[in-house]
């Protein structure tokens, strides 16, 4: 009930093996013991009285269930499940449960290529440069790579810039998923969605193919829900996001020329920079971090933002300066014409941003900033 069997911090001292915790609960470990074999024993007489000696035996026989009483319920009177329980003859011939393992055809992604060539940089902490053609079909890019990492290194990863990769191309969905400190991917191209999943402190940069003649920030170069659930990283996008861009964003810094509906969706922390043009539903649910807007015809302002769990505010001293230095980044990265035209004239830009703070957040920033410190700093003769 209380939605913490897997956090360790069980309140009632099951599902934990804290042993503070565990002095919450009142029996013995025999207890529970007993109460999974009275379950197995019941579960054992079902059977029995359906006819069926194993569980395998159990599975997609739905014949054995009894509908009547669910459409006679109250609260489910007329429901209808004989679509849902039918069992065609050519099904029943056939095995229907789980018999053999799926086959993911992981040997050829392009990760294990990858890994093979930067042995120096992910054993060695030697700074390489890669560069691969990159298509659609590759998928979760830098996955296979970050696991590798955290292996070895744990969350902290590799110092920045270690493994540096050049890809060209369009890269299909979650590039850069996941993506470990120390690596930094540069995609001359565009990708789909899910860019940056889980981003955990990478560095992803997205740019328009140098040939390219169109203006990237009135283009999308990235699909939906990129940057979902990011922990820590950076990323650089020279052009439009889909929508949903920075969902659960809870650490990463992320710089985007446009985003289309839900941008910054239940975000509890990093920061969002956006460019360009919002869609509709801007910041619902959010509940940390910081975004930036560039608004200079207010229509943000006024209507687009969603405005429960936000505020604006202005933007002045150490807000200013880190607004343009992320910008500069996102420039010398990205070579962003629009980025390079709001720092020309740095004065008047800085006038059109808004910044959207979340209103607890806020709060408890004050608060731990008001408040003394749990522990003295220990001096150290």
């Amino acid at each position: 009930m209380m939605r913490k069997c897997h956090l360790n911090t069980c309140p009632v001292g099951i599902a934990t093996q804290d042993k503070e915790l565990r002095k919450n609960f009142k029996g013995t470990p025999e207890h529970v013991i007993n109460y999974f074999f009275y379950v197995a024993e019941e579960l054992r007489l079902i059977m029995a009285q359906l006819g069926f000696r194993t569980l395998e035996e159990m599975v997609g026989q739905t014949h054995k269930i009894n509908s009547n009483k669910a459409v006679n319920h109250y609260k489910a009177k007329g429901l209808d499940l004989s679509s849902i329980l039918y069992r065609p003859e050519a099904y029943r011939k056939m095995t229907v449960r789980n018999t053999e393992q799926q086959d993911h055809n992981l040997e050829e992604v392009l990760d294990f290529t990858i890994l093979k060539d930067s042995h120096r940089a992910l054993y060695r902490k030697e700074k390489m440069n890669l560069a691969y053609p990159i298509k659609n079909t590759n998928r979760t890019v830098g996955a296979i790579i970050s696991n590798e990492i955290s292996k070895i290194y744990g969350h902290l990863g590799l110092p920045e810039d270690t493994l540096s990769i050049n890809f060209t191309g369009s890269a299909g969905q979650s590039f850069g998923a996941f993506g470990a400190f120390g690596l930094t991917f540069i995609l001359d191209g565009n990708t789909n969605d899910y860019l940056g999943k889980g981003l955990s402190g990478a560095k992803l940069i997205i740019k328009k193919p140098a040939k390219a003649d169109f203006l990237a920030e009135n283009n999308i170069i990235v699909g939906n829900v990129c940057m979902f659930g990011a922990v820590d990283g950076q990323a650089y996008i020279n052009g439009i996001a889909g929508e949903r861009f920075a969902v659960r964003n809870s650490g990463a810094t992320a710089v985007v020329e446009g985003v289309g509906d839900h941008c910054c969706e239940y975000m509890t922390g990093g920061k969002v920079i956006v460019l360009g043009k919002t869609g509709r539903n801007f910041a619902a649910g959010m509940s940390g971090g910081i975004a930036y807007v560039y608004d200079p015809e207010n229509k943000f302002v006024n209507g687009l933002c969603n405005t429960e769990t936000i505020e604006f505010e202005k933007i002045y001293g150490e807000d200013a300066v880190d607004l343009k230095t992320i910008i500069a980044k996102h420039v010398l990265y990205t070579d962003s014409k629009k980025g390079a035209e709001l720092l020309a004239d740095w004065d008047t830009s800085l006038k059109n941003f808004i910044k959207v703070m979340p209103t607890e957040y806020k709060k408890a920033l004050l608060r731990l900033e008001t408040e003394e410190p749990m522990f003295e700093e220990l001096t150290i003769a």
